[in-house]
């Protein structure tokens, strides 16, 4: 069985060991485990890392735009409004599902885990 590549696989929302399964039970929500081979998602967690990415993402592609309409136009505060908190929601939902799928195919890939302190370490 050959692995796809973790980025390609968390983009389409597939399994991240074989490719064939749904990541997700829902928009957001991870499944529990892949359908095809069984690998059990809960292991692994994606966390706030893609809401922060994503974060910076639309902020550099709204942000600029907004001032450039602003210099430009100088239009009423209304049309801001209108524009860009569409356009930042739009953005936000659009990438995070792509994000998270990404984020958990890379741990897996990567064998990543939680954190721990070794009894040693104290």
């Amino acid at each position: 069985m050959h692995s796809p590549h973790p980025v390609i696989a968390g983009i389409s929302g597939r399994c991240p060991r074989c490719g064939e399964g749904r990541l997700f039970a829902g928009f957001l929500k991870f499944a529990h485990e892949c359908e095809s081979c069984g690998l059990d998602y809960d292991a692994a967690d994606a966390g706030d890392g893609p809401a922060v990415f994503i974060i910076l993402i639309a902020g550099f592609i709204v942000v600029p735009l907004a001032l450039a309409v602003e210099l430009a136009l100088t239009p009423p505060l209304w049309l801001h409004v209108v524009l860009w908190l569409p356009l930042s929601l739009g953005l936000c939902l659009a990438l995070l599902r792509p994000f998270r799928g990404v984020m958990l195919a890379l741990q897996w890939h990567h064998s990543a885990r939680e954190a721990r302190l070794d009894d040693t370490d104290s």
